[in-house]
């Protein structure tokens, strides 16, 4: 690692930095390397793009850089940027640099060893700032060109199709229904056009240290303008997975925990939004649960070809087949 190279382009590019630096790899971080870069300045987090090899358009950190830096001031939370290297002889591959929040990332979404009102309060602050998300006028803070207007739920399908079929090492069934299924049920009429985080998830949020509250939403790579119903199903989606298969809340009885029941967490971010529920919301979740078998069958790949940030890569990847399966039993059933 060349940190000799890191510091000299810090002292240049980040305002107020003042080496020397250590760097130490954080935890997380499966699609994208992230550093805790320690200064006698203060505490960075650098995001880098893989190194070698990477499926085309993924990955992107540029666009998590400039969508932060969009957002800063907003009703939505994120860290302060700082600058993006676009040059590979500095870290190797492209990387951005961010204010270091401390706080507590929290994977399980069932919450144990909490109080039924923070597990509430916690849910509430998810909930919100996804509306705030869904809320944002692109044009109004410059991301109005950040992706295509319209067609987003159809160029979705397509391009989770394309990435599942580059990083395919078996054949799984669902997936092979899914793939002919979701193009002809696509929802009817006009989408409304908004940003979207397109990875909205409660690993995806940096909480308070010892409070309910949320510093800071991250890992943008995704983001784009979409349709804000399809956005949000991927946050939704944990109500119909098993706990152990991908951090999901299916099954488990939520009575007396102070987690909200998947209808009242929708019905909360419609009340926030002044949306309304449409009768195909259970499309947008299927959606959600093709798109993550397809990025855990990216990160089987990798895993595969010995490229993978996360050691557990592997064994994350081989829930892509049960993940389907959940999503073409949605399908069975008449969603």
């Amino acid at each position: 690692m060349a940190e000799a190279e890191l510091e000299r382009w810090m002292a240049a590019q980040v305002p107020g930095f003042k080496g020397p630096l250590r760097l130490e790899r954080l935890s997380g971080g499966q699609s994208n390397p992230t550093w805790k870069v320690s200064a006698t300045s203060g505490d960075y987090v650098l995001r880098q793009k893989p190194l070698g090899d990477v499926l085309p358009s993924a990955h992107a950190v540029d666009r998590e850089y400039r969508v932060m830096r969009a957002l800063a001031g907003s009703d939505v939370p994120v860290p302060s940027v700082h600058a993006l290297c676009e040059d590979p002889a500095v870290m190797g591959s492209m990387f951005f640099v961010m204010d270091f929040l401390e706080g507590r990332v929290l994977f399980d979404p069932r919450l144990p060893g909490m109080a039924p009102a923070e597990r509430g309060a916690i849910f509430d602050a998810m909930n919100r700032a996804h509306a705030a998300i869904s809320l944002i006028d692109p044009a109004a803070v410059g991301l109005a060109d950040h992706g295509r207007p319209g067609g987003y739920v159809a160029r979705q399908v397509s391009r989770w199709t394309k990435q599942y079929r580059a990083s395919q090492t078996r054949e799984i069934a669902a997936m092979e229904g899914l793939i002919d299924w979701l193009p002809k049920h696509l929802p009817e009429g006009a989408e409304e056009v908004r940003l979207v985080h397109g990875d909205y998830r409660l690993d995806n949020l940096i909480l308070h240290p010892s409070e309910p509250r949320l510093l800071a939403v991250v890992d943008w790579e995704l983001s784009t303008l979409g349709c804000p119903y399809a956005d949000f199903a991927y946050n939704v989606m944990i109500w119909r997975i098993a706990p152990g298969l991908f951090r999901g809340l299916g099954g488990v009885d939520l009575a007396g925990t102070g987690i909200p029941s998947e209808d009242d967490y929708i019905d909360a971010w419609c009340r926030r939004t002044g949306r309304h529920r449409p009768a195909h919301f259970d499309f947008y979740i299927i959606l959600a649960l093709f798109r993550i078998a397809a990025i855990l069958q990216g990160i089987a790949k990798r895993a595969e070809d010995g490229t993978a940030a996360d050691p557990r890569a592997a064994e994350m990847g081989r829930n892509a087949g049960p993940l389907a399966g959940i999503a073409w039993e949605m399908v069975r059933k008449g969603a």
